[in-house]
């Protein structure tokens, strides 16, 4: 094992959370709210960004490409309901601007086969990767 991420959570999506570290302390609001807070699908949005530029920068790298400074992922995250109950869906947005899309391509290919966000939900629920 490399790292646990805690957080203590109390309320549900109109409460607090905080990590064991001390470094996340936020309050929750539900979807849609003019709430104070955020909601748990930004929080797994963001989580899932950042760990896919990572998993870019590896994908890259193995093809002996250095992404440009200014690459990025914007991730989509729907909460859908069905005659099934709630569901989840994904839309990760990549740019990675200056590269051949043949190769931006390969990239994010690359990176959703190694990402553990990507892993996690791989066959769970609906995702789309986007080059923009």
């Amino acid at each position: 094992m490399l790292y646990t991420g805690v957080t203590h959570t109390t309320g549900g999506r109109t409460g607090e959370s905080r990590s064991s570290d001390g470094k996340l302390d936020i309050i929750l609001s539900s979807r849609g709210s003019n709430g104070p807070g955020i909601n748990p699908e930004q929080l797994f949005a963001a989580g899932w960004s950042a760990c896919f530029i990572g998993a870019m920068g590896k994908a890259a790298s193995s093809l002996n490409v250095i992404l440009p400074a200014d690459h990025y992922v914007s991730t989509e995250i729907d909460l859908v309901s069905s005659d099934e109950g709630f569901s989840l869906q994904a839309r990760l947005n990549a740019s990675i601007p200056g590269l051949d899309p043949e190769v931006a391509r390969s990239i994010v290919d690359g990176a959703h086969q190694v990402c553990p966000y990507s892993k996690a939900t791989r066959g769970n629920i609906n995702v789309t990767i986007n080059l923009i």
